[in-house]
């Protein structure tokens, strides 16, 4: 039997009321958490369900893919304001030639960045078992450098051995370990078992380190703050845990769970340190820049003279001939 879903873009697509009801709810969430974007799928589905628009139920969460689904593909919504891969992409690096390169060049010099950690008193990390809140956690942590590491690094073996090691090379006498995961007992073993095996690497790897880890959603006292829906434990799940209910990290509304994690950053961080570490970043960024040439001007030509003024690419130059020295006369005939 041929598979009948579709595929590709689909311009013509003519939901029905009741769906364009549903797409109005939509974009009215995506217009409240515009500075969060993009969010999840789940996101959606339990703000949604906290306006009343859906119920908190497997079968709306289903509709919910599938009319996210039409509604990119036939442009109702920007693919921009939804994230639902998971996988990363390994892509090789080209360019048009040696101008797209020095373009390149520039724009990687535009965003040349020093460790905006550097001389804090603790390295910060926020780790998030779930892959696609990563972009949204990390439009909060980057302007303080701080990374975020999300999906399957949250429990590989490689991962959490990566993490000591960062701890041995970092040059910081605190590593904290900030975690995000779903309160569950499958979120609280996560963390358990982060924290002992992390902890056990950097014992050999980073043994004049302190390893510190905070669980920094979602907890019980989040859950009653923010009346944040539940769910009853598995019955099948015989893992400990001290209650009879669940609540998945995603059900935080995006602007809540970005003030969680500003507010976790920048109590730990010297406001002083940073700013001292900015402002030699913006010093370096433009010694950087200055040196570079532009497009059209040899490698090692910087994009001003001695004298301050200009410098233009050499004019096109024949074979067997040197090229004309800056301001000067090419050879004649």
């Amino acid at each position: 039997m041929p598979d009948r879903r579709p595929r590709g873009y689909q311009p013509g697509w003519q939901p029905r009321p009741p769906t364009v009801e549903l797409l109005a709810a939509v974009e009215m969430i995506l217009g409240r958490y515009a500075a969060q974007l993009p969010l999840t799928i789940g996101q959606i589905w339990y703000a949604a369900v906290a306006d009343g628009v859906l119920a908190k139920q497997e079968r709306t969460y289903k509709r919910l893919v599938e009319v996210l689904g039409m509604a990119r593909r036939s442009r109702r919504i920007s693919w921009l304001a939804i994230r639902d891969d998971t996988g990363p992409a390994v892509e090789p690096r080209a360019y048009d030639g040696p101008d797209g390169f020095l373009r390149a060049l520039g724009e990687a010099a535009r965003d040349y960045r020093l460790d905006r950690q550097a001389g804090q008193e603790a390295r910060l990390e926020v780790w998030c078992d779930t892959a696609g809140l990563a972009p949204q956690l990390a439009a909060v942590t980057d302007p303080w450098g701080v990374p975020v590491y999300a999906g399957t690094g949250f429990t590989s073996l490689s991962g959490k051995r990566a993490a000591a090691r960062r701890a041995a090379a970092g040059g910081h006498d605190t590593v904290r370990i900030m975690v995000i995961s779903d309160w569950d007992p499958g979120g609280l073993h996560l963390f358990r078992a982060l924290r002992e095996d992390i902890t056990a690497f950097a014992a050999l790897d980073a043994p004049d380190v302190r390893m510190e880890f905070e669980r920094l959603a979602v907890t019980e006292a989040q859950i009653a703050e923010h009346a944040l829906p539940t769910a009853p434990v598995k019955a099948t799940d015989r893992r400990s845990f001290p209650s009879t209910s669940t609540t998945q990290a995603e059900s935080l509304p995006p602007d809540v769970l970005a003030g969680l994690v500003r507010g976790a950053i920048t109590r730990r961080r010297d406001t002083a340190v940073l700013a001292e570490v900015l402002d030699r970043e913006e010093t370096q960024r433009r010694v950087l820049l200055e040196h570079l040439p532009g497009p059209g001007l040899p490698l090692g030509a910087a994009r001003h003279g001695p004298d301050g003024a200009p410098r233009r690419a050499p004019g096109p130059v024949r074979a067997g001939c040197p090229a004309p020295p800056p301001g000067g006369a090419g050879p004649a005939g």
